[in-house]
């Protein structure tokens, strides 16, 4: 019999879990965040996943509680696993498993190590990204790497369509590792940190346009924001405009129209760019009211709005 304890959260967390006990991993214990009540509750319940299979589910944000670290040394379990678990796991916590401790990251290793990563590589304008499977170490996301799988990004994938793909990956990263982690007989290999990238946390205040970039830039950042994220945001007519999603398109601007700004043709709304190329804004919510995309259009019938550079935050 195979032991593993499992710090984790979210989709990632739920799926990797199932993919444990389908292999018949026995899971003394699960360790997971209480949900936060300010933030939009978009993903499952790890907690309540574990609790409906009578796991027993520690709640807590603080890894290195000396009552959980007596829990786990009195468990001994041979694996432990971090699935997306949103703290660093101290290295007195590392050393508790006798075949080792390992993180799911979502990207692939080294490359956008760190937090947010879906986000990130959604900004960065990435053509694939994936699941790293890798041993844990005092360093985030910097430990030898075990197996990963590469997903493609698609030029109009969001961040949350990028995630679903990285959920996936994981879960047979992790399928297909399994067997030789629980024998002892998995390869690390040391990952060559220099040839990556880290990122940070995203803030909502990330989310605000500069006009001034080019089209491809503007449409990265919406659709790394997307909904359920706090989505990309600008003010127009000294309202908040969040722009949910949006589509580079080959569409003239009118002639003499100055870069950035925004038009409408044809019932529908566009920007002009900082590189004078076309966006065209398919859905977001405008105003305190939060009213609709095509409110703006009884605006704009009056005439393109200039853009500014980079509105301040609202």
């Amino acid at each position: 019999m195979t032991t593993a304890v499992v710090f984790g959260y979210g989709d990632v967390g739920i799926r990797c879990l199932a993919t444990l006990l389908a292999q018949g991993v026995t899971v003394p214990l699960v360790v997971t965040h209480p949900d936060d009540p300010a933030e939009a509750l978009w993903y499952g319940s790890l907690a309540r996943f574990a609790q409906e299979r009578d796991i027993p589910v520690y709640l807590s944000a603080d890894a290195g509680a000396d009552d959980l670290f007596a829990r786990l040394t009195a468990l001994a379990p041979d694996l432990l696993f971090s699935f997306y678990y949103r703290r660093m796991l101290p290295q007195r916590v590392l050393a508790v498993p006798r075949l080792g401790a390992y993180n799911m990251h979502g990207s692939l290793l080294p490359q956008f190590r760190g937090r947010a990563p879906v986000n990130w590589v959604c900004v960065h304008g990435a053509t694939q990204t994936g699941a790293s499977l890798h041993v844990m170490n005092a360093k985030p996301d910097a430990g030898a790497l075990v197996d990963q799988m590469a997903v493609p990004i698609l030029p109009d994938d969001t961040a949350y369509d990028v995630f679903r793909k990285v959920c996936t990956a994981a879960e047979l990263v992790l399928s297909r590792s399994l067997s030789a982690l629980r024998s002892g007989t998995a390869t690390a290999t040391p990952l060559d940190l220099a040839a990556g990238s880290y990122f940070g946390a995203r803030r909502p205040e990330d989310g605000q346009i500069n006009w001034s970039w080019p089209a491809v830039r503007v449409h990265n950042l919406v659709r790394a924001v997307a909904p359920p994220f706090p989505p990309a945001r600008t003010l127009i007519a000294g309202q908040t405009l969040f722009v949910h999603r949006s589509l580079c398109v080959a569409v003239p601007p009118p002639a003499g129209l100055a870069a950035p700004a925004l038009f409408a043709q044809d019932g529908r709304i566009y920007a002009r760019c900082g590189d004078g190329a076309v966006l065209r804004l398919l859905e977001g919510r405008w105003g305190a009211a939060e009213q609709p995309l095509a409110a703006l259009l009884p605006l704009l019938a009056a005439g393109p709005v200039l853009l500014a550079a980079a509105a301040p935050a609202p």
